[in-house]
């Protein structure tokens, strides 16, 4: 055996020493390679000292760099600015870099200096190698630390326009010349400041939205920014402030006060280059410096509008000019009315009457559009005489309210039919002006009220409750609000509702103070309390409430939510309510309920939504005719005594109860007429069947045969049995949160089922899935198993499901092509699949070919955080294209260079494989390089985001495209760098580019 000897990498053996002459070459070689390695050695050995001397001096550049970086950091974070990622990053590195240093310096600082021994060489030479190392390493954070692009991203750059939505006054003579006159003056240097002022109700709010959509549509832009801000009769600085600081994306959460506010505010309007501010609906001279809006003389080329009633308002605004706003003549009205009341108002029989009353309007707008909504396609002669007789009548004085204005608004709610719609009306008035209502709240409270029919169930109210809204709306006595799933009532129509309700309804006589300013009530406040039906006194910042009794013996509902101010409710504040059935207490920082509570023997709605100080009720046992009890986000830990008791209870909302963790076994089963139980985010686990425990079950709840919605949290996948499927099929929307980390996900689905670090082999949990319209499976062991089992079985259990949610999984084989495969598509009706963080995943055609998949039906397709992922799918055998995707988000997946894989195909006519995508968002994916086909076009795009995606240099666009697209997004040296087919096409989608940072 020859013995061998590795030697800096060159594995030398004795043989090769006595080969003879002709080794004497090879030897040489060796001899060479040895003496580089071992001199290399004692080099890095011996230059210890020196280095150590230099890793002093670099780190402490560094450590300098780094406090400057940190104080430009921390300016960023005052300001709520969006640090790089790249400069994060760089701050984490130094950190662990200096961990590793400080070891090394504390034994230079102890001198505690490596031994010159010989003996200690190998320790010598590990300890230089280590600072040699650390001194390259510090050299590239110094050079990474240039940051050219600066610590933040930009301030995200608002669009110069948002388009308002509202009625068009496109064929109104009188008041499109008013606009013309407006745009004009926005061009004229002498008019800094704009009055529009006129009656209640004649069209200046409209006025100025068409305004705001002109300027929109104008490609010669005057403006950087065009802002819009609601003042109201009772202004409220803070919230004027926090309009103009969202429109300009300027974060305020650290600023408190309105003079800090004003303060950032002023700042950032001083660096806008021109500025259009409207202010909408002011009663009142404002201080703009108060605002935090530079004087116009000051900021020059920048301009304010500001719509008033008073033409006093204008003077004391000390506005350049005015623009009153004038009625409309007799044809404008007309036509208007026409449009409003439809064809009936041209019959011959009954235009005589339409034109007396279209004349009783007065050539105001909103009255006009109001009383044609009354009419529409209304045929019987009788009716119109009878609206015009109606009209005629005198009306007392209306303190406030134009006659004009006031006569058709009263007529208008005289014609609602029937006695419950108008309640309903004039219920919206306790309201706040400008307030954006909750549908489902409305509702809520028009059901305790007994408004609604008390005996039909929730579905059915909440379902009869939208018909009344879009009744009303089509009256148009409501409108949409500022948020989805709301409405308002115009500022007008709920003057002529509070005075209504105030001095004319002798059943319905209501106090309204909401959103006034209040600190504290008054005891003068009630003079007339024995005839007050409703009490409003939301959103204000009350601190106290009257110690004493005040009798109210009709009011049956009081609002008192949205005063965070307000801790206590005194023992003998309630005692005079005998009555009352809503009590709304929501957003307070109430810590406890006064015992006379208890003595409301008629409540019906006790609401105590975000009370976050509440931590424990009393006996709510007395309460018997309770039918909605709201304890959403307090800080209860049980539930209070007697709750079993509260036979009548339909609604009980414990979501997002963080402390709650006890609920006694048989409080649930004797709430016999519980229809909704939400218990979203509670921190209270169900226990199930096989679970020790003394506390409420899963089984428990079938016992409640009227219950219609459901979410829960269950730790365990509950073994259902037969009359389990039978109740929870009968339920209309159910939410099955189980699993120790299960996070629900908010959805538009009825039927939802999230699962988290459970195992999915389990046989029960096939019952679930087969009910479920919606499905998550996150951090699941036995994902392959379960989808294995589902294509052997070919039982279609998912044959409901509408979104699929897969996220955390490890499975490799699971995402590759080949495997079982199903002879039929296993989730025909999918709309939506959401797959994230998962890193063996490769593309989804895995998936579909393991399923079956044919995507005929699905809209939306997300993947994000699938570092592995180097396509989406690939065109061929199982898919051509997806004819119904809509939407396509995808993010963070380094690895991804083409949306779609056309290997299969090459081939096929050039057809658009998503020929109906709206939608297309793309963020953080470095190697992404293609979308499709270059021959492809993707013609009904609207929407496209485009961030940290610089490889990118084609979309599937054409000036043809010009038709549909609403907004490009993205960085713009992306924007410069991309490559189009003719310089036409660019031109053609510049306009709808706007430049933004990314938020990834």
């Amino acid at each position: 055996m020859c013995e061998r000897e590795t030697v800096a990498g060159v594995e030398i053996t004795a043989a090769a020493a006595v080969a003879g002459p002709a080794s004497g070459a090879v030897l040489k070689t060796i001899g060479d390679l040895l003496f580089g390695w071992v001199s290399s050695k004692i080099k890095t050995t011996l230059s210890l000292q020196s280095n150590l001397d230099v890793l002093v001096k670099e780190m402490d550049k560094l450590m300098d760099r780094r406090k400057e970086v940190e104080d430009d950091k921390e300016v960023a974070d005052k300001e709520v600015n969006e640090i790089r990622a790249l400069v994060k990053k760089w701050l984490v590195d130094v950190q662990k870099l200096r961990l590793r240093v400080n070891p090394i310096q504390e034994e230079m600082v102890n001198d505690k200096k490596p031994s010159r021994c010989f003996f200690n060489c190998k320790k010598r030479y590990i300890a230089s190698k280590e600072v040699e190392e650390i001194l390259e390493e510090i050299k590239r954070l110094l050079e990474d630390a240039t940051f050219p692009k600066g610590v933040v991203y930009p301030a995200r750059i608002p669009r110069a326009v948002e388009h308002i939505p509202g009625p068009s006054i496109q064929g109104q003579t009188t008041a499109s010349k008013a606009l013309a006159k407006v745009l004009s003056l926005l061009y004229d240097d002498r008019a800094q400041m704009i009055g529009i002022w006129g009656l209640g109700g004649i069209g200046k709010t409209t006025l100025v939205k068409n305004l705001n959509n002109e300027l929109n549509n104008t490609s010669m832009q005057p403006f950087g920014s065009v802002i819009w801000a609601t003042v109201s009769k009772n202004v409220d600085i803070k919230n004027v402030q926090t309009q103009i600081a969202n429109r300009l994306n300027l974060e305020l959460k650290t600023e408190k006060s309105v003079e800090r506010i004003a303060i950032r505010l002023h700042q950032r309007l001083m660096n806008e280059e021109k500025y259009l501010l409207i202010l909408d609906d002011v009663w009142q001279k404002l201080d703009l410096d108060n605002l935090g809006v530079p004087q116009p003389d000051v900021h020059k080329g920048s301009k304010i509008i500001l719509t008033t009633r008073f033409m006093e308002v204008c003077r004391k605004m000390m506005t350049d000019i005015e623009v009153k706003i004038v009625v409309l003549n007799d044809e404008e009205a007309w036509q208007l009315f026409s449009q409003k009341a439809g064809d009936v108002s041209h019959l011959e029989e009954i235009k005589p009457f339409a034109e007396a009353i279209v004349g009783e309007c007065c050539g105001l707008p909103l009255a006009i559009i109001i009383v044609g909504a009354a009419m529409r396609r209304k045929t019987k002669v009788e009716l119109w005489e009878d609206a015009l007789k109606q009209l005629r009548r005198s009306v007392p004085s209306v303190g406030g309210i134009e006659e004009e204005v006031y006569k058709p608004l009263k007529w208008s709610y005289d014609s609602l039919q029937g006695n419950s719609i108008k309640s309903c009306f004039l219920y919206c008035s306790l309201f706040p002006e400008d307030f954006s209502i909750e549908v489902s709240e409305l509702v809520l409270h028009w059901r305790a009220e007994g408004l609604i029919d008390e005996q039909q169930n929730y579905v059915d109210s909440v379902n009869r409750g939208i018909a009344l809204i879009e009744n009303l709306k089509d009256s148009c006595l409501l409108e949409d609000g500022s948020k989805k799933g709301t409405v308002k009532m115009h500022d007008v129509v709920r003057d002529v509702a509070i005075w209504i309700t105030s001095s004319f309804e002798d059943g319905c006589k209501s106090l309204v103070r909401s959103g006034i300013g209040l600190t504290e009530i008054s005891v003068g406040e009630f003079s007339n309390s024995n005839s007050l039906k409703r009490i409003s006194f939301m959103n204000n910042e009350i601190t106290r409430l009257p110690t004493c009794m005040i009798r109210c013996p009709k009011t049956s509902t009081l609002l008192l939510q949205h005063n965070p101010l307000l801790v206590t409710v005194p023992e003998r504040f309630l005692q005079g309510f005998e009555v009352l059935k809503v009590l709304n207490l929501t957003g307070t920082r109430i810590r406890s309920l006064p015992l006379s509570l208890f003595q409301l023997g008629d409540l019906r709605a006790l609401i105590l939504r975000n009370c976050f100080s509440l931590e424990e009720l009393p006996p709510l046992g007395g309460l018997s005719k309770l039918q909605m009890l709201n304890l959403c986000a307090t800080r209860i830990k049980e539930l209070p005594c007697g709750m079993e008791k509260l036979s009548n209870l339909r609604q009980l909302d414990l979501s997002h109860t963080d402390s709650l963790k006890t609920i006694q076994t048989g409080i649930f089963s004797r709430l016999s007429c519980l229809e909704v139980l939400d218990m979203t985010e509670s921190a209270y686990n169900f226990l199930v069947k096989g679970e020790e425990g003394d506390e409420t079950t899963f089984e428990e709840l079938r016992y409640l045969d009227q219950l219609l919605i459901l979410s829960i949290r269950l730790k365990e996948i509950p073994c259902l049995s037969s009359d389990d499927l039978s109740w929870i099929n009968r339920i209309t929307r159910f939410h099955f949160c189980i699993g120790p980390k299960a996070y629900p996900l908010t959805n538009k689905h009825d039927k939802r089922l999230t699962i988290d670090g459970l195992d999915l082999s389990q046989e029960s949990i096939g019952q679930l899935w087969g009910i479920a319209s919606s499905l998550v499976l996150s951090h699941c062991s036995q994902l392959k198993q379960m989808l294995e089992d589902l294509v052997i079985c070919n039982v279609g259990c998912f044959g409901g499901l509408k979104t699929l949610t897969i996220s955390t999984f490890t499975s490799q084989s699971l995402w590759r092509d080949g495997g079982l495969a199903a002879q039929s598509d296993l989730l025909p009706n999918l709309e939506e699949l959401t797959l994230h963080d998962l890193n063996e995943l490769e593309s989804i055609s895995g998936l579909v070919g393991h399923l079956g998949l044919r995507f005929l039906r699905l809209k939306l397709i997300a993947v994000r955080r699938c570092s592995n992922i180097k396509y989406l799918l690939s065109c061929g055998d199982f898919i051509q294209n997806l004819p119904n995707v809509e939407v396509i988000k995808v993010s963070t997946s380094y690895n991804l260079k083409e949306l779609f894989n056309y290997d299969s195909v090459k081939n096929m006519a050039p057809d658009p494989v998503v020929p109906n995508l709206r939608i297309l968002e793309l963020k953080n994916l470095p190697n992404l390089r293609t979308l499709c086909r270059d021959s492809e076009t993707w013609p009904r795009l609207e929407q496209v985001e485009v961030f940290l995606c610089n490889r990118l240099k084609r979309l599937p666009l054409t000036n043809q495209n010009t038709g549909t697209i609403k907004e490009i997004l993205g960085e713009s040296e992306w924007w410069d760098a991309l490559e189009w087919d003719d310089d036409k096409t660019k031109s053609s989608l510049l306009p709808y580019f706007y430049p933004t940072v990314p938020d990834c």
